[in-house]
């Protein structure tokens, strides 16, 4: 397959380190334009970031800088392939696309050139079989777990009983979008609520027969699985019929700054998924801020800093971080390989301690990543939107997703991506 010019040439080194050429290098299929930018650009920023602050602070991880290469997809399958193509032969560790629809491209790819995939909290979500998935990790939370979450705070507001309510879910007409429905439906027959699809095609700038819908069948309650603009049209067009925003729900992916503040006040109370905590109030962030944005060495401007999918995207970072430095531990060398980098992910520990030493105490959950298991606890919060304060606030503890519903899920899917693929299951 011929690959395009116009892709090769996009791809941007962020030259993060003091030395000419830097012997880690971490890609960033990233979008900075385009309807879904909006997300794209805090994330992106984030990882990079995280990884400026390791080079500038700690002189890189275990000694050796950290390289971003930043590759332009547009949140586009065709091009995010592309990208992959032209930054594999660079010494690239490990990518993480943030696109559900170029992971499902990249799964056989990374597979055949053992290169390990990061999809926190996207992804295909039975790719936490690691059995199966042996290149693929999406710790520390998936699609399904969210799902299983948003269904555990309906419970709560409900008394603990959601027999004979109505629930909607609005999702984005995609691979990623549809990715709760099978879980959702489970969790329908279980609990015995009704649920209610509705597609909403790419990008999500109009709703409003969506929106009518709803307004016509009333549901109790409406869950999102948006992204970009189809979050803020959502959000508006929910407000414009009235619909209580306390009991309007959205995945992490829904639940960023910019999907609630063009709403103004008619935004208030709306609630999101989220894996982890929300804030700037962790020493990483003032870290970032005097290494980093104070030396004009940002990918951004600052100003996301603290934001909900920024902070995100620092997440991400930092256990890639973690993750190279165990495999550094492991195989007794600075120099790792992207091989070497999977079996750092699949040995990675992440506890409470460690998470301190790192000025995020709280911030994610403890867990340790097995060759089993390659998606982590599963766990999650409920973050709600403050109007008035402009800020997401955590209403709720971290609990644990259903895994009697989801873990079968994940079995029968993944045996039957083994079955097609012919592959043989791992850890015996």
């Amino acid at each position: 397959m011929k690959y395009s010019k116009l892709a090769a040439a996009s791809v941007t080194a962020l030259m993060v380190a003091t030395p000419v050429l830097a012997d880690l290098v971490f890609p960033s299929l990233s979008y900075r334009t385009g309807p879904y930018a909006a997300g794209g650009i805090p994330y992106a920023d984030g990882y990079a970031d995280y990884f400026t602050l390791l080079n500038e602070r700690d002189g890189g991880i275990g000694g050796v800088a950290a390289k971003v290469i930043e590759c332009e997809t547009g949140y586009n399958t065709e091009k995010g392939v592309e990208c992959y193509e032209a930054t594999k032969g660079e010494g690239a560790l490990v990518y993480n696309p943030l696109s559900t629809g170029i992971t499902y491209q990249l799964i056989p790819k990374v597979t055949a050139d053992n290169i390990p995939l990061y999809t926190p909290g996207y992804g295909r979500t039975s790719a936490a079989n690691g059995k199966v998935f042996a290149n693929v990790f999406n710790f520390p939370a998936n699609y399904w777990n969210a799902a299983s979450l948003a269904v555990n705070h309906l419970l709560d507001a409900s008394g603990g009983d959601l027999k004979g309510k109505k629930v909607a879910l609005v999702y984005h007409n995609s691979a990623y979008g549809k990715e709760p429905i099978r879980t959702l439906e489970g969790l329908a027959e279980k609990y015995g609520f009704d649920l209610t699809l509705i597609p909403v095609d790419h990008p999500g700038q109009e709703q409003k027969a969506q929106w009518l819908q709803i307004r016509r069948e009333k549901p109790d309650f409406v869950l999102m699985w948006g992204w970009g603009v189809m979050n803020q049209v959502a959000i508006q067009e929910a407000a414009n019929i009235r619909f209580p925003m306390e009991n309007f729900v959205g995945v992490w992916w829904s639940g960023g700054d910019h999907d609630v503040q063009p709403a103004g006040d008619a935004a208030n109370g709306y609630k999101a998924v989220t894996f982890h905590a929300v804030g700037d109030d962790y020493p990483v962030f003032d870290d970032i801020r005097k290494h980093v944005v104070d030396t004009g060495k940002a990918a951004g401007d600052g100003s996301n800093i603290g934001k909900a999918i920024y902070n995100r995207g620092v997440y991400a970072a930092m256990l890639m971080a973690e993750a190279a430095k165990k495999a550094q531990e492991i195989h007794g060398t600075d120099q790792i390989t992207p091989a070497m980098m999977r079996d750092g992910m699949e040995a990675l520990e992440i506890s409470d301690e460690r998470m301190a030493e790192l000025g995020m105490g709280g911030f994610g959950p403890s867990f340790s990543v097995s060759c089993e298991n390659h998606g982590g606890p599963g766990t999650g919060a409920i973050q709600q939107w403050d109007a008035a304060a402009g800020e997401w606030k955590l209403i709720s503890d971290f609990g644990d997703s259903d895994m009697e519903v989801i873990q079968p899920l994940i079995d029968e899917d993944s045996a039957a991506y083994a079955a097609e693929n012919n592959i043989a299951e791992r850890c015996n």
